[in-house]
Order: structure tokens, then sequence, then C-alpha cells
């Protein structure tokens, strides 16, 4: 495994494990393995606390997503749910023949597109990646308020909140703009972030 290492503000590497042993590196150096979409401070690596003698430390994120980058994430989102969804229903029209018919049938399973969007949603942000393929775009997740995954019910419930943030008016998304964390109300009653990557 390779590392490459952040040294006076500069990348530098890649460096083998052993490597590492040589270098001044302290709990909050800025560490990123291949594969990694970002850097992570060296006391979230196991095998470097375990090399360092380090211990975790609980950071609080620094870095939110702005509405305009959760608001294209979410329009990506939809956009691809749509696609899905208009795909199914040619597929269906295979076997209705009666325009009458196919026009009902279309209507009659529009809701399946919000029900579909709160799914994956709370399931793709409750994973690993704690990201919609949206949000992955943009390079934004959701995260606990000290920046760790949340638990399926969590994000569930975070998900069905977001009917209360539409109304009135959209203000509790609006509510981003007044608020130091940029939580929208739903973000506010699921105790949740959406955060963004560091700049290094």
């Amino acid at each position: 495994m390779e590392y490459t290492v952040v040294i006076n503000g500069k990348p530098e590497g890649p460096y083998e494990f052993d490597q590492l042993k040589s270098l001044a590196i302290k709990p909050g150096t800025f560490v990123r393995k291949p594969g990694m979409d970002d850097y992570k401070e060296a006391h979230e690596f196991e095998e470097l606390r375990e090399l360092f003698g380090f211990r975790r430390q609980q950071t609080a994120p620094q870095y939110f997503a702005s509405f305009d980058q959760r608001l294209l994430a979410s329009v990506i989102d939809y956009f691809l749910l749509v696609l899905g969804y208009v795909i199914f229903i040619l597929l269906v029209f295979i076997f209705i023949e009666a325009k009458a018919q196919r026009i009902i049938v279309g209507v009659s399973l529009l809701p399946l597109i919000p029900i579909a969007k709160l799914l994956y949603s709370s399931f793709a942000e409750a994973s690993a990646k704690q990201a919609t393929i949206g949000k992955r775009l943009l390079d934004i997740k959701v995260t606990d308020m000290m920046g760790e995954r949340v638990e399926l019910g969590v994000s569930f419930g975070r998900n069905l909140a977001k009917a209360i943030s539409v109304f009135p008016f959209f203000f509790g998304y609006l509510y981003s703009f007044l608020n130091k964390k940029q939580q929208c109300w739903h973000d506010v009653i699921a105790n949740t972030l959406v955060v963004k990557q560091r700049l290094i």
C-alpha cells in the first residue's frame, strides 16, 4: 500500500508503509491512499494509529455543502429517477395498446418517483458512500454532527422530514442560508450535516 502525505502544504510521495516511519507524521497530517476521494488526517487510519501511537480524535466537520450544491445533487438524482421511470413506462406500454389506458397507467404510477427517491436516498446516504449518485458527483455526503456515517433509521427519518422543509414556501430549505452549518430543517430534526470534501 502506498501513501501520499501532505508535507509543508504540498503532497509528496507515494511512500511505502515502512517509509512512513522516517517522516514527521503527526495526528493531523493529511494522508491519502489509492482509491480515496480525499485526504484524511493520519489519526483516522487504524494502521497509522498503531504505527505512531496516535489516538483517534473526534473532530466536527468544518466544510459544509452549499445550497446550490445540494440543489444540483437533488436535480441529478431526480433526473436519473425520472429517466428510469420513463424506461419502465415504455416497457409497460408494450403490453398496453389502448391510448387511454396508457395515459391512465402513466399518470397513476407517477407517485412511484417520490417514493423511489425516499427509499433510494435513505439507503444510499446510510451506506458506506454516505451519498446518492448526485451527491457523489458533487463530492458531498450526509453525516452525523461529528462527521460519521448515519444509521439507516436516522437516514430514513431525515428524508421523511424533508416534507417539513417544503412547507411553507420551501422555507425549511432556505433556512440553510441562516444556519452556520448550512442545515435545512430536516437536518436539524435528524441532527445531520451535509458536508463537502476538504480543500487542501
